[in-house]
């Protein structure tokens, strides 16, 4: 016996689903943007982007080009997934005596949709002497997952 389903009922007033509201996207950043470890400037760009994704502070970019790479060490086998952007892989930051585990990322074959991120890296603010946007510190976002960076500027990206 074949069974008529029943139709299903759609409440066109309903929000978009959580997965749909935090999809990133990339955003340039018009101000300089740097990096200071046990008191070197590591990293320094004009030519920063950031994703931005509802729930989280953004997290800033830098061209590898102008990150001081002698300061980085690849952690081999040290890798995580983004549904986003792809896998990312993980550098110690190094500067004389003082070591960061894990404190910078980069996705280097990134998803299509984040191509522009191949060649860029990005830093967990909270390990470093000072992350930089334009003259303002940035403070770091909770927690060690995501990486964001909070400025006076992020209190209406965060969380909707």
């Amino acid at each position: 016996m074949q069974r008529n389903p029943r139709p299903i009922s759609v409440d066109t007033r309903r929000q978009p689903s959580p997965n749909h509201l935090r999809r990133p996207h990339l955003e340039d950043v018009s101000k300089p943007v740097s990096v200071v470890f046990n008191g070197v400037t590591i990293a320094d760009t004009l030519r920063a982007t950031r994703v931005l994704e509802v729930g989280h502070p953004p997290t800033y970019y830098i061209p590898r080009n102008d990150v001081r790479m002698d300061y980085l060490e690849a952690v081999f086998g040290a890798s995580s997934y983004c549904e986003w952007k792809g896998v990312a892989r993980y550098f110690d930051v190094c500067v004389n005596d003082r070591r960061s585990r894990r404190s910078a990322w980069s996705y280097p074959q990134p998803t299509q949709a984040f191509s522009a991120l191949r060649n860029y890296l990005a830093f967990y603010a909270e390990p470093m002497d000072g992350c930089f946007v334009g003259d303002e510190r940035v403070r770091p976002e909770p927690g060690a997952f995501h990486g964001g960076w909070i400025t006076g500027n992020d209190a209406g990206l965060i969380g909707g």
